[in-house]
């Protein structure tokens, strides 16, 4: 009987889960929050790298720990308004961006309604966001890639650097620096994006997207921003 006993007590210690799994059972499921652009210092204020602005941006504004060597690029982790996020810089170059992210999914298990990507959208006037889910890539490698290694289902920010007016200046738009009569627009959409992104977590598209218009026409940029005229060629990196 004793053996029993001790046999039973051993069952119940085995099968009870441990404190740090039991906490992790209670806690909110990670969100992935993504920012598409280029690596290096030489693409760091390109128009292709708006998307790793605004993510740098959502760091600093929600301070969370220093950035880490992760998942074929860099990235942090943190709460923003109850939620959990991690940021993830991808640094494959803009075309495998997707390579990243997967890796990022399949660690922890994410479905792509977990993943928001920020993005440059040259078919949408500078200074201008919309959100969706799912849809076409409309020719943006980035999503492309992304499309390809974790299906179509993830959510997109879109966020317009406008059209240079001609296909064959589309490259060097893109792979161009902001101009400097656009970079107080640039600062301050990243930074409102940032303040408002718990909006996204919480899945309030709509919302999210009405404040960051409110909150621009605020600051005195409520009509599109023209695009600049670069000169180069067809193709988007």
């Amino acid at each position: 009987m004793p053996r029993l006993v001790r046999a039973l007590r051993l069952a119940v210690r085995v099968a009870r889960p441990r404190r740090s799994d039991a906490s992790r059972a209670g806690r909110k499921p990670m969100q992935l929050l993504v920012g598409l652009g280029n690596p290096g210092a030489r693409h760091a204020g390109n128009r292709h790298n708006i998307g790793f602005m605004v993510v740098q941006a959502i760091a600093r504004r929600h301070g969370f720990g220093p950035w880490r060597r992760r998942f074929q690029g860099v990235a942090c982790e943190g709460p923003v308004g109850g939620e959990r996020a991690l940021l993830l810089l991808p640094e494959t170059y803009m075309n495998e961006s997707g390579r990243a992210v997967a890796e990022a999914v399949h660690f922890y298990k994410l479905a792509p309604g977990a993943v928001t990507v920020f993005h440059d959208e040259i078919d949408l006037v500078a200074g201008k966001v919309r959100v969706k889910v799912g849809g076409g890539v409309a020719g943006h490698n980035g999503l492309r890639s992304i499309t390809a290694h974790i299906g179509n289902d993830y959510r997109r920010v879109r966020i317009g650097v406008g059209h240079p007016g001609d296909k064959d200046l589309v490259y060097a738009h893109v792979l161009s620096d902001f101009a400097k009569s656009e970079r107080a627009w640039v600062e301050t959409l990243t930074d409102v994006l940032a303040d408002n992104v718990g909006l996204l977590l919480r899945g309030e598209d709509a919302s999210f997207q009405n404040k960051v218009h409110l909150a621009m026409a605020a600051k005195g940029f409520g009509d599109p921003v023209p695009a600049p005229t670069v000169q180069g060629q067809d193709q988007r990196g």
